[in-house]
């Protein structure tokens, strides 16, 4: 029971990254929110993410949801930004999402044990 619960709590975890990283995509075609649609995705990807993150908090620790809710996102922007809005490549922001991703697994490993 205890294992199917922490399961759905990963899988709304992985659906509040998914709203998140689908509402800052959004912002960016926003216009500073002078576009609608993609304001609206904005509006509606963040409210969506952080509902689905306070259901996540039920069944996962503060900091372990919230690591990777923000790791996971930050890391993926990054790397769209790289791949499809034409953000610099460089072997400093290639280390910096390796550093966010190790810091994700640190903070897990470290809270496995309390």
């Amino acid at each position: 029971m205890l294992c199917t619960l922490v399961r759905m709590g990963y899988l709304l975890l992985s659906g509040a990254i998914a709203a998140e990283i689908a509402a800052t995509t959004a912002m960016k075609f926003s216009e500073g929110f002078t576009r609608l649609w993609p304001s609206l995705v904005t509006l509606c990807g963040y409210v969506l993410s952080y509902a689905l993150l306070s259901q996540t908090l039920r069944t996962l620790s503060v900091g372990t949801a919230y690591a990777i809710w923000a790791g996971a996102g930050t890391a993926v922007i990054a790397v769209i930004g790289m791949l499809f809005l034409h953000e610099s490549v460089s072997p400093a922001r290639l280390a910096g999402i390796a550093l966010v991703i190790v810091g994700v697994v640190l903070l897990n490993l470290g809270g496995s044990h309390s």
